[in-house]
């Protein structure tokens, strides 16, 4: 793990113990499948949602609702989820992430809620997945899918967080940075691959990491590339490799409006 990453899962641990101290393990699962019992908060279908954009000739777009990051601090200061997910969705978005963790990227599980209240398309909890109890809590808090990067996991805790996840009618997507992170990555059973063109050591970002790892991805799995997604031809470049999904996230953020950003760079 990078440094950065450590001090997050580190953090993110904390962060777990005092959720148990305030809703326990039994009452989150409760809310869980409550949720999926209730028309508006059931699971939504978020591979499903992409691979349809896909199968039509589109991108199969993730965009991302995130007010700060670790390595830009805040990228939108006028920062309102459900404006942001309706702009979105009308400029056609396959589905949302949106940013939970606190700590470092000033989320909050009520942006999540406010930005899936706002429209019709599934939502990824965006944050650092490392225990049952967040798997719970995401649907709980009404999400579609979760986020499992390999690289603050073991192959048996991912096994275990994705079981969890199934269970309760959540998508994964299994994030990678590396070869080493994509052949464990390919032990899930999650047809949802992302690719993130990030170096968590020292955050430069290289549409190359993504190229060099297609020979290994099999065409069984839906490959998204994550990250330096900026201009058309990166978009092209992309597709001219037969990667049809992408999750973009501060390209968007920094946008007078976010959804005719999207409709630009995937137009």
């Amino acid at each position: 793990m990078s440094d950065i990453l450590e001090k997050i899962v580190a953090a993110k641990k904390i962060e777990v113990a005092h959720c148990l101290q305030k809703i326990s393990l039994g009452n989150q699962r409760d809310q869980a499948e409550a949720n999926n019992q209730d028309v508006l908060l059931k699971p939504r279908g978020f591979i499903r949602s992409i691979e349809q954009k896909i199968a039509a000739g589109q991108a199969g777009v993730i965009s991302e609702i995130k007010k700060a990051s670790p390595s830009k601090g805040v990228l939108r200061e006028n920062f309102m989820p459900a404006q942001i997910a309706k702009s979105y969705e009308k400029h056609g978005a396959a589905c949302l992430s949106v940013l939970t963790d606190v700590d470092y990227f000033q989320g909050s599980n009520a942006y999540l809620q406010q930005a899936r209240d706002a429209c019709n398309i599934p939502v990824l909890r965006k944050d650092f997945t490392i225990d049952p109890y967040q798997v719970y809590e995401a649907r709980a808090i009404g999400a579609d899918a979760i986020l499992l990067i390999v690289a603050c996991l073991e192959v048996n805790q991912m096994k275990e967080l994705e079981a969890c996840a199934h269970e309760l009618g959540l998508d994964v997507l299994v994030e990678v940075h590396n070869a080493p992170e994509l052949e464990q990555a390919l032990e899930l059973k999650t047809p949802l691959l992302g690719i993130n063109n990030r170096n968590l050591k020292t955050f430069e970002v290289t549409l190359q990491t993504t190229l060099s790892l297609l020979s290994m991805v099999p065409d069984t799995k839906t490959l998204v590339t994550e990250s330096g997604i900026l201009g058309r031809n990166d978009v092209q470049l992309m597709r001219e490799n037969q990667v049809n999904a992408f999750l973009v996230g501060e390209a968007f953020m920094r946008a007078v409006d976010p959804g005719a950003a999207l409709s630009d760079l995937f137009s």
